[in-house]
């Protein structure tokens, strides 16, 4: 059983799962890092994770470092909201592989705090596939998930740049986006809330899902809807572990996602779990 405290360690970081040309490396949160045939596409990065008391109270700083180390090359980096879970790392991540920087225009100015240039930024247009190498990604839109006491965190958007280092109030949702990746054998889908538009979802299918765990009750049928629209036949399951312990430190689950449950709904709904631990990879 995994409970809100995992009982055994971790997988190491850089371990590695499965068979295939591809990798896909989990990054905790909602992040992902896929290494593809020409292309290394990272999504909704964030492995700083400052505490709780800094998160809530203080100004968060990215850990160009870590960064550096963990993510040392990238070719794009692409970001579904602007919360700092899923957007505060993503500039300098860029700034320090060169990687162009696509989301909205709330991530974009998040960008634009952080200094990096516009030549390094594009703003999405939803329904349009961007060329990343030999893959497709296009923005879907969609919505944030419901959270604490079933009220959505931090809606808005954010109008102009915000201070930096940003405070947490300051890093508002924004226009939330699913990336679907067509990989031209494979296709995934990241969802990176657990909510979705079901009419913008009838004509996206999906092999591969990275779903979001946490908040999921509050949309019920959350997993097998979106399995049913989708036809994916493997889950990852994200958005699970505590994103304000550090990197690197003994994962435990976030209060109320009971991924035990998760991982029987997935099941229950005719799919495959990859379960993947903090940095672990698995190949396709």
């Amino acid at each position: 059983m995994i409970r809100w405290f995992l009982k055994k360690a971790p997988p190491l970081l850089g371990a590695e799962k499965g068979e295939g040309s591809r990798r896909l490396r989990y990054l905790g949160t909602a992040g992902f890092l896929l290494e593809g045939r020409d292309q290394t596409l990272v999504l909704d990065p964030y492995l700083s994770r400052p505490g709780l008391w800094t998160s809530l109270f203080g100004r968060l700083v990215p850990d160009e470092a870590l960064l550096q180390r963990e993510i040392p090359t990238a070719d794009v980096v692409l970001v579904g909201h602007s919360h700092h879970d899923h957007a505060l790392d993503a500039p300098a991540l860029c700034k320090l592989t060169g990687a162009k920087l696509l989301g909205s225009a709330s991530t974009l100015n998040i960008g634009r705090a952080y200094g990096l240039p516009e030549s390094q930024m594009r703003e999405v247009v939803p329904h349009q596939a961007e060329a990343c190498g030999s893959l497709q990604a296009t923005a879907i839109p969609s919505l944030h998930g419901k959270a604490i006491l079933g009220r959505i965190p931090l809606p808005g958007s954010i109008d102009r740049p915000p201070t930096w280092p940003p405070r947490i109030t300051e890093l508002r949702h924004g226009p939330v986006y699913l990336w679907h990746l067509d990989l031209g054998d494979t296709r995934i889908l990241h969802v990176d809330s657990a909510d979705f538009r079901a009419e913008e979802l009838k004509n996206t299918r999906a092999d591969i899902l990275c779903l979001c765990a946490i908040g999921r009750h509050y949309r019920p049928g959350y997993t097998r809807e979106i399995l049913a629209l989708t036809g994916a036949k493997v889950v990852i399951p994200c958005h699970w572990d505590d994103f304000t312990t550090p990197w690197g430190a003994p994962v435990r689950q976030l209060p109320g996602v009971d991924l035990d449950g998760f991982m029987r709904e997935i099941r229950d709904a005719g799919a495959e779990v990859q379960l993947l631990g903090l940095g672990e990879h698995w190949r396709f």
